[in-house]
């Protein structure tokens, strides 16, 4: 905010405006100011003090209209805005609509997003929680910011499991009984597969002739195995829809099946492979990491094979400019690995690769799980947060219109929020009481903020722009608001530049507590009519950036609840 003004008006030589508005911050003291230049990085190229700097800097803003004043405190230049001239960026800020905090600044750029990749014929439970929500906001945040994103859900659909589902499916399985229940029903003879194995190892042969099948395209194997790829499928979409996911592709590692040996030549041709007891490998060992499987020495193919197959094909179809993988931190040696080894290949996108760690996510109790508890679906937590939303809901309001959908809105927003909230690193336990939560930090909260500021517009109608008293807003709680809206812009690139969600949620908290303190000691809707303008004007620019917010997290924000 200003920073671009004050950077013009700070002419000096030898350094460029850019570099100057680098160098402005936030003083960690409020008293001191809005904004601060150090000058102590400019003491060796100018050869003065710092203070010396300072002062002879600060009569370059004489007479500034968006400052209140410009004064030096030691090596520093500190601004303190002028508040109503901040408060009139409400008037463009609104006039934006929703594109307010977008840019162009990701134009002709392409960023690949790995993140869900679901395990076909197994439950989508909490732990697909982060993954999936992580990397759908960032697909939303870079969206944003003007990057096509291409979102991509790399399917476990490979390997000796779909053998065994195959021999448990035609010993035990019932097709009414799997079109029926889906997933739990697959995931059922899956189980028992293996406790049969355990007495009669001979199944384990049959799963992997059934495997075979599958890789030499037998017309049988592979309609079973289409059929547990559209049943999953099938079940999965459901979920995405109510987190709002939408992928661009679900080419998982079947698809780089015949995309391999075009990485394995490439890795012989630059003498990368060492054979070891009949594998192939590649020795990492002078940059600290075990070596790197290929292939094993029965020839078949590993994770790590068709993860290099895939980053050629994703380089090659989209040209990314940076390839992100939404995984969780247990897998930070496979992607250390993988992409040393692609550096060692000189894949030319080596250096825009990116694992995007995050930490696990449980439950305070057990209550949830399915199967002898060793299992939670992730469904099951949406439609129980869904089911205790509509309670409190019908509590507060008992006369509430579409209880049902608002519930809905809240129920999923607060599981989504709760993985967003924190840093994507923490591990997180979760818990349904705290996430629905009113008054705490929370979707809900927000959501009921976003409510309350559009029931004050219905109330007290559109701000009319020409009765506008910006000294309305311009105490100590309307100026600390509507800062936290208008740093909402920067906070959306942040978040892009550190892959953080949190970044954006914990903006909108910000925004939505500021704004809470200053409704809560002014009258706005039934106001004097001046004053009514501009507090409606803040109060319409506090729910369109939540509404933002909430929507780049994936969440709903009801018009009311």
């Amino acid at each position: 905010m200003f920073e671009q003004e004050i950077a013009q008006k700070l002419k000096i030589d030898g350094v460029e405006q850019s570099e100057i508005a680098a160098l402005l911050e936030v003083p960690k003291d409020a008293s001191m100011g809005d904004l601060a230049l150090p000058c102590f990085r400019l003491s060796k190229l100018l050869k003065k003090s710092p203070a010396q700097i300072a002062n002879e800097l600060a009569p370059l803003f004489d007479g500034c209209a968006f400052l209140e004043s410009a004064q030096t405190a030691g090596g520093y230049l500190n601004f303190k805005f002028n508040r109503e001239e901040v408060a009139k960026k409400l008037i463009e800020t609104n006039a934006q609509g929703e594109k307010f905090a977008s840019s162009n600044e990701g134009a002709d750029k392409t960023i690949c997003i790995d993140y869900s990749s679901i395990n076909i014929a197994k439950p989508f439970h909490i732990g697909h929680l982060s993954t999936t929500v992580i990397g759908g906001a960032l697909c939303r945040i870079f969206q944003k910011l003007g990057y096509k994103t291409v979102g991509i859900n790399h399917l476990g659909d490979w390997g000796t499991q779909f053998g065994k589902l195959i021999v448990a499916f035609k010993k035990w399985g019932d097709r009414a009984e799997i079109e029926k229940e889906g997933v739990l029903a697959l995931n059922k003879i899956y189980v028992k597969f293996h406790k049969e194995a355990e007495r009669d190892p001979s199944l384990e042969d049959e799963a992997r002739a059934y495997f075979k099948k599958i890789e030499d395209g037998d017309a049988e194997a592979m309609e079973l195995f289409h059929w547990f790829k559209e049943i999953t499928l099938k079940e999965v979409e459901k979920i995405y829809d109510k987190l709002k996911i939408k992928f661009d592709s679900y080419a998982g590692e079947s698809f780089y099946n015949d995309k391999m040996q075009c990485v394995i030549d490439i890795l012989e041709q630059k003498r990368l492979l060492t054979l070891d007891d009949g594998a192939k490998i590649v020795k990492l060992d002078e940059f600290g990491m075990p070596p790197c499987l290929i292939v094993k020495a029965d020839g078949a193919t590993l994770y790590a094979t068709r993860d290099l197959a895939a980053a050629y094909y994703r380089k090659k179809e989209y040209d990314f400019y940076k390839c992100l993988y939404v995984v969780a931190y247990q897998q930070n040696l496979h992607f250390r690995q993988l992409f040393k080894v692609l550096e060692l290949m000189e894949f030319s996108g080596a250096k825009d690769m990116e694992h995007i760690a995050f930490g696990m996510v449980s439950l305070e109790d057990g209550a949830m799980s399915t199967r002898g508890g060793r299992i939670v679906r992730l469904s099951d937590v949406l439609d129980k947060a869904v089911e205790k939303a509509l309670k409190i809901i019908k509590e507060k309001n008992p006369q509430a219109q579409n209880a049902t959908q608002i519930a809905q809105s809240v129920g999923v927003g607060a599981v989504i929020f709760s993985a967003l909230f924190n840093n994507r690193i923490k591990d997180i336990v979760f818990s349904f009481d705290k996430v629905l939560n009113f008054d705490g930090e929370t979707a809900p909260y927000l959501q009921y903020t976003h409510a309350r500021c559009r029931s004050l517009l219905k109330k007290g109608g559109e701000p009319d722009l020409d009765k506008v008293d910006f000294s309305a807003i311009s105490d100590d709680e309307g100026y600390q608001t509507v800062k936290a809206v208008l740093a909402f812009p920067d906070a959306v690139k942040f978040a892009a530049q550190t892959r953080e969600p949190c970044v954006v949620s914990r903006a909108i908290i910000d925004v939505a507590e500021k704004f809470n303190r200053f409704y809560i000691s002014h009258r706005i809707a039934d106001a004097a009519e001046n004053e009514r303008a501009a507090r409606l004007l803040l109060a319409k620019a506090v729910a369109q950036t939540i509404k933002i917010g909430l929507g780049l997290l994936g969440i709903d924000a009801p018009e009311a609840m």
